[in-house]
């Protein structure tokens, strides 16, 4: 018999102060019906109750919380070390290091391309004896402290340890006490010697693994984030209080040698004591239209902006290569509307944070402009483009030097990072976008005199991407496109002439990896091409700058990623599937395995009991279309039960979050060990890295454009496997997900019968204009005077709440800037008002993200589909799971 609903004064039902341990409180208000049971005393001990959407006997069965318990994400992250290898490349060379963990401990290796070895850099129990040595701190060869280090030369690293015991420091000098009372009581205090922990710092030779303390060790100057120093060291550029400002490199220095060996705060605080001389640029930046990025639109709390307007802030300038001019982007935000959220939490009284924030068809946006200084004449010119209405810009820049560049020696400073534009003579390139993106052009300009033109032009009907060129040395360079329908390669030459086209076909060119320009070759990653393979499975291409000798370079049916060394000889190659072991391989460019590097360490994961997903695919609602997902099975999985079936779904543009690699997906695990089979599954409009018909499916329907497939995916499966029964599916999913599993529920009300759905942009007319306008459309408008508008109009979930007729629980964070709780309230609202049961929970304090309350959101998303796809109640106010882990770890 089903339950009937209690009353809603039945506050304890509405669970209104249920303790997130040591997390905060939660709010929770429970609009659902409240079945009788729940008024009875809390026990742990929980029955399974037969519920009418509940078949035949083998598919009636408790959730199994002791085996979820065992699998939850923070626990089965435990099990897992090492799964691929990151380059650490060293100098200018094809050397390589990189660090590895496995059962056995912490390694790191030192790899030589040319002569095809690797080694360790360090005797791990010659060492750790050492240490123990000098720093008279056990150590052992498997827990070496060691976490990092720098290399200062070719074969010498240097790295820095903390011991255990306190030692004295010199006292820094205090803020000046203006008030007398206060020196006189400062005065007859005895002084206090300020302590830390000793610090041991070490050089170490890689060649005769030799190790010595460094005693007399000065640590090198680094340079403070808001400075834009000049190509050729003359001049620094930042902002303050919105405006630019210049200082010369003798200031700057004094800068630096003031912020030594200070962090943070006292670092800051150091800084602004000194005196500097400093040259003013500008006189007419203000809050929301800085010059720079400290104050476009950021959110933040009153106290919070002031404190930044007292600092230098970066200007986030871009240089030309001979110190002329410096380039920037300026965004006016004034007109834009603000939005705000309340920290309720963790101040003595509420603080209000206040932000701009653009929504889909706004007519006040933020407008771009692209300004040029030239540091000789002194004198600021905007760049004049006559481009179009709301249109955005940016500036290309030269690609930031990869890999462990040799760190300063001991009593040396670091080297400032200087960002350089795109061309090396004065010429400056830059792109501008209308804001619907059918137009993108690539544009050059003259900074002597302003004048401009477009070298390429990219047009559609639908919404584009583009990425930066990337440019040689005679000023030609490779263009990424997606004219044809598929993303491909393309070579210009400097003045915007189309050369070659370099790839083409039904498959998709990710990006450029590296350009060899002495042997002509273009280095790729790419999918989609190879028959047989996982259509989004990246493989490593290489290909002539003329459009011939197209070669595989890292074949095998498993997804690749991979990092080149900057002169473009070798490549280190992680791959794996969902189902094997990842490795990583070491590959020249001529596509020659050099070495086999690692194969991750499963040995404890799969001692634990772990078993691999299950890739599939299903066809979507129209028969033809491939669809591609994972199938997560409960590690106690009996084929002779029916299973509820729960699927974890984003709906894109941008990815379907259906995983190629082994990720662990502890989440999707996690849940499946309750006693569900879980999926992840694609849909048409769901991915770029298909076809643009694939990934622009959604365009103009971006409420409703993925639920079919899912539909059609889950009864393929259904139909497939015995062990799932179809009549209890659930579904759920955060931002875009949250918005499409309930709109799920909304749509297909009688298929989907359960749905959680986190901090969703339920209605994105109140979402950011650049995700709603760009993946779902803007309609650009022109009167006969030549006015521009744009019209914004979509489905939102509010609009058939009606249809409810499942299991619904809809949760945000309080302070979300991102994906602002108002649509999730709308469609709370609108649930009401159609005299609908569901379920509303607010993490208080959070961001978009849910940061610290992560694991009480895994168990109360667990505990929802449980109670009503396998109908088991728990009754305990305790996350007994989390008390016990709690405990296991001290109380953290």
């Amino acid at each position: 018999m089903k339950a009937q609903p209690r009353p809603l004064g039945f506050l304890r039902s509405l669970s209104w102060s249920t303790p997130i341990l040591a997390l905060g409180m939660a709010l929770t208000i429970a609009f659902c019906a409240v079945p009788d049971s729940l008024a009875g005393q809390h026990a742990d001990a929980v029955m399974p109750a037969h519920h009418p959407d509940v078949g035949t006997d083998n598919s009636v069965f408790g959730a199994n919380f002791q085996l979820a318990g065992r699998w939850a994400p923070y626990k089965a992250r435990e099990l897992v070390h090492s799964t691929s290898v990151s380059p650490r490349w060293i100098g200018g060379t094809d050397r390589f290091w990189y660090q590895w963990e496995d059962s056995d401990g912490r390694f790191f290796r030192i790899v030589d391309p040319a002569r095809g070895t690797k080694r360790e850099i360090f005797d791990r129990d010659r060492i750790a004896a050492e240490l123990t040595r000098i720093m008279r701190d056990p150590f052992d060869a498997k827990h070496l402290p060691i976490t990092s280090f720098s290399f200062i030369d070719d074969n010498t690293i240097q790295f820095t340890l903390t011991g255990t015991q306190d030692v004295e420091v010199e006292e820094e000098e205090e803020e000046e006490v203006e008030e007398e009372q206060e020196q006189e009581e400062e005065q007859s205090r005895p002084p206090r010697p300020r302590t830390e922990k000793e610090k041991f710092h070490f050089e170490y030779d890689v060649q005769t693994q030799t190790l010595r303390r460094l005693e007399d060790y000065e640590e090198p100057r680094s340079h403070p984030g808001w400075a834009s120093v000049s190509p050729d060291s003359s001049m620094v550029v930042y902002t303050k209080q919105c405006n630019l400002y210049m200082m010369g490199w003798d200031a700057y220095l004094e800068i630096v040698e003031a912020r030594h060996k200070k962090t943070g705060e006292k670092a800051d605080s150091a800084e602004m004591k000194i005196e500097v001389e400093e040259t003013q640029l500008t006189e007419d930046g203000e809050r929301d239209y800085c010059y720079g990025s400290s104050g476009a639109g950021r959110g933040r709390t009153v106290d919070q902006w002031d404190e930044q307007w007292k600092k230098r802030q970066s200007a986030g300038v871009i240089w030309s290569h001979d110190s002329h001019y410096f380039a920037m982007t300026r965004r006016d935000m004034r007109e834009v509307k603000d939005l705000w959220v309340v920290h309720v939490a963790g101040n003595e009284r509420p603080k209000l944070e206040t932000y701009k924030y653009a929504m889909a068809g706004d007519s006040a946006v933020d407008q771009t402009e692209l300004l040029v200084y030239d540091t000789e004449a002194r004198e600021m010119r905007k760049i004049e483009d006559e481009g179009w209405q709301d249109q955005s810009m940016g500036i290309w820049s030269d690609p930031t030097p990869y890999g462990d560049r040799y760190a300063a020696r001991s009593g040396e400073d670091n080297e400032p990072r200087v960002r350089r534009w795109w061309s090396p003579n004065t010429e400056l390139y830059f792109y501008r976008a209308s804001r619907d993106l059918h137009r993108i052009d690539i544009m050059r300009a003259d900074p002597a005199t302003g004048e401009v033109e477009v070298l390429v032009e990219e047009r559609l009907n639908t919404y584009q991407e583009q990425q930066q060129p990337r440019r040689m040395a005679n000023g030609d360079f490779v263009w990424w496109s997606e004219r044809d329908g598929w993303a491909h390669l393309y070579l210009y030459d400097a003045d915007g002439n189309l050369k070659a086209r370099l790839t083409e076909g039904p498959w998709h060119v990710d990006g450029v990896l590296d350009i060899d320009e002495t042997r002509g070759l273009v280095f790729f990653r790419a999918n989609n091409r190879e028959e047989g393979e996982d259509p989004y499975y990246f493989h490593t291409y290489r290909v002539g700058l003329d459009g011939s000798g197209l070669t595989l370079l890292n074949p095998g049916d498993h997804n690749h990623m991979s990092s080149m060394s900057e002169s473009a000889r070798y490549f280190v190659d992680n791959y794996s599937r969902v189902n094997t072991v990842p490795a990583s391989t070491l590959f020249d460019a001529n596509g020659r395995r050099v070495l086999d590097l690692e194969e991750a360490d499963f040995s404890a994961l799969e001692a634990a009991g772990y078993q691999y997903p299950e890739p599939y695919m299903v066809k979507a609602a129209d028969g033809i279309t491939d669809i591609h997902g994972v199938m997560y099975k409960p590690f106690d999985f009996d084929p002779a039960k029916k299973y509820p079936i729960v699927a974890y779904v984003y709906p894109g543009p941008q990815t379907e979050s259906v995983a190629k690699s082994w990720s662990g997906s502890p989440y999707e695990v996690g849940l499946a060990q309750m006693g569900f089979i879980v999926i992840t599954i694609g849909n048409r409009g769901g991915h770029p890295d298909r076809s643009k018909w694939y990934h622009n499916y959604s365009y103009g329907n971006l409420r409703d454009y993925g639920l079919a497939d899912k539909k059609a995916g889950i009864e393929q499966l259904a139909d497939r496997h015995s062990f799932i029964d179809v009549n209890r599916v659930g579904i759920y999913g955060h931002s875009g997900g949250g918005f499409m599993s309930t709109a799920a529920m909304l749509v297909y009300p009688d298929f989907f019968k359960a749905a959680v759905s986190s901090s969703g942009n339920h209605d994105n007319s109140v979402y950011n204009r650049w995700w709603s306008e760009t993946h779902h459309g803007v309609k650009e408008e022109t009167d006969d005077e030549g006015n521009v508008t744009f019209e914004y109009d979509i489905d939102k979930n509010q609009e058939v709440a009606g249809n409810l007729k499942g299991n619904l629980l809809l949760t945000t964070g309080d302070v979300d800037n991102n994906v602002h709780h108002a649509g999730t309230f709308r469609v709370a609202e609108a649930l009401i008002r159609a005299n609908k049961r569901f379920d509303f929970f607010v993490f208080p304090g959070q961001r978009h993200g849910y940061g610290n309350m992560g694991n009480y959101w895994f168990w109360l998303r667990a505990e929802y589909f449980a109670q009503h796809l396998l109908a088991d109640d728990r009754k305990a106010v305790d996350i007994m799971e989390l008390n016990n882990e709690q405990e296991k770890s001290g109380g953290r």
